[in-house]
Formats: C-alpha cells, sequence, structure tokens
C-alpha cells in the first residue's frame, strides 16, 4: 500500500479534504446527549448473516472508537462488534452498573465468583459467588498474570479510574521508537485529551474536601521522602463530582462506583467518541457479538465469521458475513489472541512472525501501607483517583494513589505502580487445547516490586510505617498477580507497519493497545487514542 498523501479519491469514495473538514465537528460534543447517542447506535438490529460491510471494527474501546468516528465523518459506513453487552438497560434496582463494594450478576465476565483485584481485607476474602453473566469486568486467567479488560461497548473506558496522562516527552521514545514524537505532541496527543474530555481537578476544592483526604495523606507521605507528587488528569466530570460533595445530585464517584463501571459522572468512551460516531448516522454497533474468523474473500474483501452470544455466555447464532476493510479493536490480549489464531491455524498464515511478542503489563504492580492512627485517610474517599508519585527518573517508577473506598476508616494508603519492567511475553497457538497461551512467568514480576520499593521503602522508614499484608492474601505484600493495562502483542512496525497495516493483507488494520510494545510509563489509554488518531488519519489519506 502506498503512504503518499495524495488527496484522491479511493475505492470507499471520499477524499481526504472531507475528512479533515469532518474532524472540526468534534468541537460540538458537549451538545451530544452522549450515552443516548451511543446507545441508539447499540440497539440498531444487529449484524445479519451474509450482510456486507464497508468497514467492519472488531471492539469498541479507544482505538475501534476512534477508528469508526473518523471513517463515519469521511463518509465510510462502519459496523462495530462488540463481545460484551451495550450497558445502556438499568437492572432491577435502577442502575446500570453495580456498585464495587456489592458486585452482582452484572460485574463480572462469565464467572460464577467474583475475581476482585483486591480480594481480600483484614485478612478475610471477599470474593462472593455470582450467576453467570456477560458482565462488565473480565478477569482473564493465564498461567502467570491475570488481565483485567472492560467487557462491553466502551470497553476499558468502562472498568478503568479514568486517569488521562500523557507522557513525559523524554519518554516517549522508549514508548514508541518509530512514531514522530512532534506530531503526537503537537497534533495528536491534543486531538485525544479533546475528544477524551479530559480535564484536572479544581487544586483549592482537592485541599478541603473530604473525599480525597486519602490523597492529601499521600502527597503528604510522598514530599516528606522527598518524591515529586503531581496531580494527573482525568475523565471525570469535576464539577459533577463537586455536586455529589455537595450533595445535590445522585453519588457516583462518590459512591464507590468505579471496578464494575460508573453510572454517572465519568466520560467513558460512550458520552464521547462513540456518542459522535452514532451521532454521523453512519455506525451500528452488534453488542454480545464475537469475531472468530476472519479470512481473505473474492475481490480483495475479507469473510468474518461473527457468533452471537446469550447473556450465559452460550452461542445463539454463528453468521458470515463479508467487509471491504477490517480494524482489529479487540485489545491488547482480544486482538492478539485473533491474530495468533488466524495465523496458526490458516485463515491469514501469511501474517508475519512478529504476531503475538512484544506483550507487557505495563509494569502494574499494587501495594498498600498501614498509617498511623494520627493519619487517617477517611471513610469517604472519591473512587476516581487524581494525583501521583513520580519516580520514574529515579527509580523507575510511577505510583498512582488509589482509593481504598471502603466506606469505612482504614488507616491505609493503597497504590496502583506503574513501573520500567523490562519483561515481554509472547502468545503462542496451543492446538491441543484449541486455545492461545501467553508466556508471563509470575516470577517476572520481580522488577516491578523492585522499582515500587524504591518509593515505599522509603516512605515507611521515614514514617514509621510498615506494608499492609491483608489485602492480597494472608501475609502478602504485593499484588503482582495482575494487570489492569495490557499492551502489545502486534507491536506498530514489528507485526505491522508504522501506522498499524497488516501488510500481508491489504485492508487489514491493527488500530489498538496491541501496537505498543508493553509499557506506556504512564496509565496507557491517551496514548492508544492518540496514536489511533494519528493511524487513522494516514490510512484515510493514503488507502481510500
Amino acid at each position: 500500500m502506498s503512504d503518499n498523501t495524495s488527496a484522491g479519491q479511493g475505492s470507499w469514495g471520499v477524499t481526504r479534504r472531507g475528512f479533515i473538514a469532518g474532524t472540526g465537528s468534534l468541537l460540538g460534543i458537549a451538545a451530544l446527549s452522549g450515552r443516548a447517542a451511543a446507545a441508539a447506535a447499540a440497539s440498531a438490529p444487529p449484524i445479519a448473516d451474509g450482510a456486507h460491510v464497508a468497514a467492519l471494527v472488531i471492539g469498541t474501546g479507544y482505538g475501534g472508537a476512534v477508528a469508526a468516528l473518523r471513517l463515519a465523518q469521511a463518509g465510510v459506513n462502519v459496523h462495530m462488534v462488540e463481545m460484551g453487552m451495550a450497558w445502556d438497560t438499568p437492572g432491577s434496582d435502577g442502575k446500570i452498573f453495580c456498585n464495587t463494594r456489592e458486585p452482582d450478576y452484572r460485574s463480572y465476565w462469565l464467572r460464577t465468583r467474583t475475581k476482585a483485584p483486591l480480594n481480600y481485607f483484614l485478612g478475610f476474602p471477599i470474593d462472593r459467588d455470582i450467576p453467570r453473566y456477560t458482565g462488565i469486568l473480565d478477569a482473564e486467567e493465564f498461567a502467570g498474570i491475570t488481565v483485567y479488560q472492560g467487557r462491553g461497548v466502551g470497553g476499558g473506558s468502562l472498568v478503568n479510574g479514568g486517569m488521562a496522562v500523557t507522557p513525559k516527552r523524554e519518554n516517549f521514545g522508549a514508548v514508541l521508537p518509530s512514531v514522530n514524537a512532534d506530531e503526537m505532541y503537537a497534533t495528536y496527543y491534543p486531538r485525544a485529551n479533546a475528544g477524551l474530555g479530559v480535564g484536572t481537578i479544581d487544586p483549592a476544592w482537592f485541599e478541603t474536601t473530604a473525599c480525597y483526604q486519602y490523597a492529601r495523606v499521600g502527597r503528604k507521605h510522598a514530599q516528606r521522602s522527598g518524591f515529586p507528587f503531581v496531580f494527573v488528569p482525568d475523565v471525570y466530570d469535576w464539577d459533577y463530582m463537586k455536586q455529589e460533595a455537595a450533595g445535590t445530585v445522585t453519588k457516583s464517584a462518590l459512591a464507590g462506583e468505579i471496578l464494575y463501571g460508573n453510572n454517572h459522572g465519568k466520560k467513558s468512551l460512550q458520552k464521547t467518541y462513540l456518542a459522535q460516531a452514532a451521532a454521523t448516522g453512519r455506525v451500528t454497533v452488534s453488542a454480545l457479538h464475537r469475531v472468530t474468523s476472519v479470512a481473505p474473500a473474492a475481490g480483495g474483501r475479507y469473510t468474518v465469521v461473527i457468533e452471537q452470544l446469550a447473556t450465559n455466555g452460550d452461542t445463539t447464532a454463528t453468521k458470515t458475513v463479508t467487509a471491504d476493510r477490517v480494524f482489529f479493536a479487540a485489545g491488547s490480549v482480544g486482538t492478539s489472541k485473533l491474530l495468533v489464531k488466524l495465523k496458526a491455524t490458516g485463515a491469514l498464515p501469511a501474517l508475519n512472525g512478529e504476531i503475538g511478542k512484544g506483550w507487557g503489563d505495563n509494569g502494574n504492580v499494587m501495594c498498600g501501607r498501614a498509617n498511623h492512627l494520627w493519619d487517617p485517610t477517611g471513610s469517604l474517599q472519591s473512587s476516581i483517583p487524581c494525583c501521583g508519585i513520580d519516580n520514574w527518573a529515579a527509580g523507575g517508577a510511577f505510583a498512582e494513589v488509589a482509593p481504598l473506598p471502603t466506606g469505612i476508616e482504614t488507616f491505609a494508603s493503597f497504590y496502583l505502580s506503574i513501573t520500567r519492567n523490562p519483561n515481554r511475553a509472547q502468545f503462542t497457538w496451543n492446538a491441543a487445547a484449541g486455545k492461545v497461551d501467553l508466556s508471563w512467568q509470575a516470577a517476572w514480576k520481580q522488577p516491578s516490586i523492585d522499582m515500587a520499593k524504591s518509593i515505599f521503602d522509603k516512605i515507611n522508614a521515614k514514617e514509621g510505617t510498615i506494608y499492609r499484608t491483608d489485602l492480597f492474601g494472608i501475609y502478602k505484600i504485593w499484588g503482582d498477580h495482575l494487570t489492569y493495562h495490557p499492551l502489545g502483542g502486534a507491536v506498530l512496525n514489528k507485526a505491522t507497519d508504522n501506522y498499524g497495516r497488516l501488510t500481508a493483507y491489504p485492508g487489514l488494520y491493527v488500530i489498538d493497545g496491541s501496537l505498543i510494545p508493553g509499557n506506556t510509563t504512564v496509565n496507557p489509554f491517551v496514548t492508544i487514542t492518540a496514536l489511533a488518531e494519528r493511524n487513522i488519519e494516514r490510512i484515510i489519506a493514503t488507502d481510500l
């Protein structure tokens, strides 16, 4: 495929000029009735067996949402396929999402028992039995790690803390070495932050509100040990949170809503990119649909096999459709697993040997510290983190000061660290078991622990405090069994070209976190979004 930037009209019948003009409509985002527009697209009739679509997007997370919006603005009809639910219908309690403290059938993807990231408290296990259901959070277990992923229209934006961090410019070269940093920081990061609705907490309100006492304690301890402490942007509606604290609106962040969805204040993709995409009238979504195969078809098109799911996980129909172009946006794990399977089983045998490689956990590791009785962290804690401790340059760790929204005073500080962990795993096809395996080893978390200790050993020594040993098991200090931030598996400029094209198969693209080789130095979704903005702009300009 050519990388020339001519404005000629391609097979989709749109022009580059039309695309660039269309992107300006993002400024009208405030006028949209966010979730309603996205729900309208998701509630349209699902894709029909035998259908033909111009662009099929597999997944509705950050990369897929960007691709769908920009393609639609360029005049392309887009169909998005999402394995999870639409999350547009309240349950019997009148709420769409359940509370973190009271997980129910809506909480987990096809599990019969919860698997909370923090699954002990005061030494007692807190997981509980639940009905099997296509819930919002997938705790996908591999041999050496559990990977947490959002399931539903909006992907990971439904279940993350919303920390919207642009990496420091000096760290970017280690994240995406083949990408022009000047372009990213001048154009694509600003575009992503605008599209996502990123904002920062009011510092004056932060100083006085009860719900961030835990963060102020974290700041005090960090600064007394000489660590830089920073406010971190987020996609929560900070004005709404102020109203929550004032008691004038329904509580959401202040009701502990985060891990299993947030009912009000959080600006998930349903309210931003996906709402805009739906408003174009060119994007439809089939929820509870799972792609199982993509293979070349006549005329340069692709045959895509899709299973329709019931809420208990059963397959209720299998459909075969044809697409002119296919965008893999199922997330790092979903895209990588699918591509590895398709290569190994002969559906896409010419995919290159880098498929499945370069996967990392963004250096995630969790821990808690037991504070003194004169350092209470507050019984009311906002579930939305807003600040962190930056020891990246000296110790290879950035630590988010995270909430423990238990509703009671815990005298504890809790942290999710992102570290410069160098270990990378590979996805491979296990023919005997008929599934994809991941080569991550539990021992590979040790560098992350060591880097996190560069912060917390020093704070404990200064404050005369100790690590909590009751949050991840009995006498277990580190939450080193998980990641919230899967990255890699179809690395940019290795498994794909420098814009996400799977070059052996014209018309196939990767446009999600699988492009990023294992680490972003910060929470990754702004980088995933910005990279998708960069790549889709080039693809529309040159491939259409």
